[in-house]
């Protein structure tokens, strides 16, 4: 087999992985109510998401240095076991508890799946080629996004809602074994290094208690509740006693010595600040469009879609651009620039305007994936050999940060310009969004339906021109990134 037909195994069977720990993260989403009626844990429900995008968030980095140390083949496989075990555990579930329980450890396998993945990548590919390779990964998240809910309701509504973790075993299982076989000749480490596992419990407790602090302020948990002060005083005294050791130890789980290289911190900056635009945007438009149009659910995601795929598109052209150029920051600027000036189109739209809102969607996802793989290739790129399974789940860990960032503070920020817009009546913003969602025929027509109609349409319109401030930081970083050269030599 040729050195370019065995790369194209290795991805196609990376591609794979990836497929399939992005897929849980948007198959479940429309399963969420049969599961409550039937378990009985209506109150239990919003964490069968958050315990899984939580353990996943928190397992990435530890995964990447694993890989470092004994190798991405071991560790890849081992993640795509967890992941499947917890999945039949998932479809065993009893109730809602063991259900949330076998998510967690779920999600502990789905961190390993996407970050082992993508620093596999890292060591077949030259970085100045690996912009090509990371714009199919990209086009793997696109499909998971839009087919993922598609799928999940069809086995839902013809089979059962146990059917979306059955479905990973004829997924996972020829995961496994093709990347047993494809990445049987990649290198192992040559020198084996200590595990540092009690920095490794130290950051899993700082990042959980973070993650669940966020988590609970999107689900309107007020932030001066003691539990939530809680929360953020134990996930800030663990992250700095985690510090304080890394400090100390020879081979910590995260070298903080990658913090020193600008290239990783912006760049880890950017896709942190992407992902918040990006979940931002998936949960604001259907609502929007619920709220506002006389639009379901189905209706209101098939509107998203022109945003899901422009992102792959984005990371597509990017991966060439990089690969025929050579650098990165051009592309990076031109993805940030596009991102606000859309925003802001988007905060003065009308959400009716079916074809300017596509056009805007698409914008912001060209934009967001140009930056996309370019931000992780430049990490990748600016790192010592030895630290790019670490620093590549760094990078995804800043993507999941910002994912939980978004929805919780910009959901938070709509709640709030709703509170303001409808004064001091008995109405809550909570009754506001419930209202225009069930779409009370009784209502349709009535001055409050209308009113309550010309407050939501004012609170979005503010929502997205924040969205828009917000995107400016990005465009700031990326003029202090160096435009450095991609390297042409795959590690040794």
């Amino acid at each position: 087999m040729t050195q370019k037909a065995q790369i194209r195994t290795i991805i196609t069977s990376l591609m794979l992985v990836i497929l399939l720990g992005a897929l849980d993260q948007t198959i479940i989403s429309v399963s969420l109510p049969k599961m409550a009626t039937e378990l009985e844990g209506v109150d239990l429900l919003a964490w069968v998401v958050s315990g899984y995008l939580i353990a996943m968030a928190v397992a990435t980095p530890i995964y990447g240095k694993l890989g470092d140390i004994y190798g991405r083949r071991s560790v890849l496989s081992s993640a795509i076991v967890l992941f499947l075990l917890a999945s039949v555990l998932c479809a065993l579930a009893p109730t809602m508890p063991s259900l949330v329980a076998a998510r967690i450890l779920q999600g502990l396998g789905g961190g390993g799946l996407i970050s082992v993945a993508q620093a596999t990548i890292a060591d077949v590919v030259a970085p100045r080629e690996r912009g090509r390779y990371q714009a199919y990964i990209s086009g793997a998240f696109a499909v998971a996004s839009v087919s993922g809910p598609v799928l999940g309701g069809l086995l839902t509504a013809y089979l059962s809602w146990r059917w979306i973790f059955w479905i990973n075993l004829p997924l996972g299982i020829p995961a496994l074994l093709l990347t047993r076989r494809a990445l049987a000749q990649l290198h192992h480490p040559r020198v084996k290094r200590q595990v540092d596992y009690l920095g490794a419990g130290l950051l899993s407790a700082g990042l959980t208690a973070l993650l669940l602090g966020i988590t609970r302020l999107g689900q309107g948990v007020p932030l001066s509740e003691v539990s939530n002060i809680a929360l953020f005083v134990g996930a800030l005294t663990f992250l700095l006693i985690f510090i304080v050791h890394a400090l100390r130890v020879p081979e910590p789980i995260i070298p903080l010595s990658l913090f020193r290289i600008r290239t990783v911190v912006i760049s880890c900056l950017m896709l942190f600040f992407v992902l918040i635009q990006l979940i931002a945007l998936t949960i604001l438009i259907p609502l929007q469009l619920q709220m506002l149009t006389d639009l379901g659910p189905g209706g209101a995601a098939w509107r998203i879609i022109s945003l899901s795929l422009a992102i792959p598109l984005g990371a597509y052209i990017g991966g060439k651009l990089m690969s025929r150029l050579g650098t990165f920051k051009g592309i990076q600027l031109v993805g940030a620039l596009l991102v606000p000036f859309a925003l802001y189109a988007l905060s003065v739209l009308n959400p009716v305007n079916f074809f300017a809102l596509s056009v805007c969607l698409s914008s912001i996802g060209i934009g967001l994936g140009l930056q996309l793989p370019t931000a992780t290739v430049a990490v990748q790129n600016a790192v010592p050999v030895r630290h790019l399974g670490v620093a590549t789940g760094v990078s995804a860990f800043s993507r999941s940060l910002g994912s939980a960032m978004g929805a919780a503070v910009l959901m938070a920020l709509l709640l709030l310009f709703l509170t303001q817009g409808i004064g001091s009546t008995d109405l809550v913003a909570a009754d506001v969004i419930r209202i225009l969602v069930s779409g009370n025929p009784d209502f349709a027509q009535s001055p409050t339906m209308t009113s309550l109609r010309e407050v939501s349409a004012l609170a979005f319109g503010r929502v997205y021109f924040w969205q828009a401030m917000l995107a400016v930081i990005p465009v700031l970083l990326c003029l202090c990134l160096k435009n450095e050269v991609l390297g042409t030599k795959v590690p040794d």
